[in-house]
């Protein structure tokens, strides 16, 4: 069974970065793709971007391009989503999800960590 945890999150100001790191655990996941999505109050769920755990091929959304990347770590098994530049817009609840390549949905979701950016 799947299971992720985030950390990272916190309360920073405009312009500043954090680090979301997302530990996956319970398989191996050469065949997996591990997305970030964040979720604003009152707001959908955003997917933020994926990386494909065999190939290291990261992909981000344009709303967070050229700020945001995506990167893994295979030793300690753990995803991570490097925020730069920070906006107030970019204050959301936080998730890292897997799917293997044969899902077409997200399967395994972590319990989210927020992120509190201000002015």
């Amino acid at each position: 069974q799947v299971q992720l945890v985030e950390s990272g999150g916190g309360l920073v100001q405009a312009g500043d970065s954090l680090r979301l790191s997302c530990a996956a655990s319970g398989r191996p996941f050469t065949n997996y793709v591990i997305g970030w999505f964040r979720q604003a109050p009152g707001k959908g769920r955003e997917l933020v971007g994926s990386i494909r755990w065999s190939d290291d091929m990261p992909s981000v959304a344009d709303s967070v391009k050229g700020r945001f990347t995506i990167s893994r770590n295979n030793v300690k098994n753990t995803v991570y989503l490097q925020m730069n530049s920070l906006k107030p817009e970019d204050t959301a609840v936080y998730y890292c999800a897997a799917k293997s390549f044969w899902e077409s949905e997200y399967a395994a979701w972590g319990q989210g960590t927020q992120v509190t950016v201000s002015k």
